[in-house]
């Protein structure tokens, strides 16, 4: 990351490097992670927690706070060190649920949130309707049964479905979006595995069907969410975003040091035209990535009125080419880049899955084209 940073936000960023340096290195996550049906220790999750990842985006009237003051900024830096190390652990839903909750009143919204804040449970968004979709498309929908309402529909993937103890659901009613919090084992929801594609991310379809829940549980007004879920999917997409370059960062380093020492011919890889161009147009797109995600960060911090665009941007972009950029390195690994004990899938796979998480790419270009359009029509 490339943002001007203060001595505490340094401070913040290295203890959690050399954090994840001690606890999960990739060879444990490769040994004792990767058939863990959570796919990290509750406790390392837990001590995360005491170091402050999961309370950057909260109030601290709610017993939130951030390094800096700007959340989303300080955040950013932990993805970024989360993807460099490939590490475990519910980062982005917790963060996300836990700034949806936070400022909300009801009893049940802040004993989450504190345990949340805490590390001792986790949360996980089933976002069932979204903006960048077209009438009809959403896959939940919520409506009212006198002071109850009911939810029905599916959700997949879902991070950490097993694991949560609670549901952030997102859905469609008349009117709008709607947000509830429901616990897991409430009536009428069902939570099967899936198999995915990380060493240590979890993800389950969660299926509701007449899920009853009070009206004490929903967060924010009912048929009146848009806002809040619009401003949950720009914390997400920061959040993936810095990672994303995280990881692309270390693939990139990891594969020009192969090509600086891995000799054919009697020459290094690095020494060839042809690969010069294709490391110059990696770096190229790493560097554009730093910058927009550093963008990303900073307006939806601040709230700009740009923070929207800024985001699913650097989603978009970053979803594109971080992919593009692993696969390269892949290839220029050779046989040995597509081996498991080889380091470099770590990063592949954690950059395809943060791909797709919260929208693609072109949902977000959606996203941006209805935002425009928009705005014109405002104008």
């Amino acid at each position: 990351m490339w943002h001007s940073l203060t001595s505490d936000q340094d401070l913040f960023r290295d203890t959690t490097a050399r954090f994840l340096d001690s606890h999960v290195p990739l060879a444990r996550l490769r040994k004792d992670y990767r058939d863990h049906p959570a796919g990290f220790d509750p406790a390392y999750w837990t001590s995360g927690a005491e170091l402050g990842w999961t309370m950057c985006l909260v109030d601290e009237a709610d017993g939130g706070g951030s390094v800096s003051g700007r959340g989303a900024v300080d955040l950013a830096l932990i993805a970024y060190e989360f993807g460099r190390h490939a590490a475990p652990g519910p980062l982005v839903d917790c963060n996300v649920v836990a700034a949806a909750l936070s400022g909300q009143a009801g009893d049940l919204q802040q004993s989450v949130l504190g345990e949340l804040i805490a590390g001792s449970a986790i949360a996980s968004s089933a976002l069932g309707a979204a903006p960048w979709q077209r009438p009809g498309e959403a896959s939940v929908t919520i409506r009212r049964d006198g002071d109850d309402v009911i939810i029905d529909g599916a959700v997949r993937p879902v991070e950490s479905g097993k694991q949560a103890g609670h549901l952030l659901v997102t859905g469609r009613s008349e009117g709008g979006m709607t947000q509830a919090l429901v616990p897991v084992d409430a009536g009428g929801i069902t939570i099967r595995a899936l198999k995915g594609m990380d060493v240590t991310r979890r993800f389950a379809s969660v299926t509701f069907d007449n899920v009853r829940a009070p009206a004490s549980a929903l967060v924010g007004e009912f048929g009146r969410a848009d806002d809040h879920v619009s401003r949950q999917i720009q914390n997400a997409a920061v959040i993936l975003s810095a990672e994303a370059v995280g990881a692309m960062d270390a693939a990139f380093a990891m594969t020009l040091d192969w090509a600086f020492h891995r000799y054919t011919f009697g020459r290094a890889l690095a020494s060839y035209q042809a690969l010069k161009h294709r490391f110059a147009d990696m770096k190229s797109w790493l560097e554009a990535s730093h910058a927009i995600s550093d963008a990303a960060a900073e307006a939806v911090a601040d709230q700009t009125s740009l923070a929207a665009e800024t985001a699913s941007s650097a989603k978009a972009y970053i979803g594109e080419y971080g992919p593009e950029l692993a696969q390269d390195c892949v290839q220029l690994h050779g046989g040995i880049g597509v081996t498991y004990e080889h380091d470099l899938h770590f990063f592949l796979r954690r950059v395809t899955l943060n791909r797709l998480l919260y929208g693609t790419p072109a949902d977000h270009r959606r996203l941006l084209a209805a935002i425009q359009i928009g705005q014109e029509h405002a104008a």
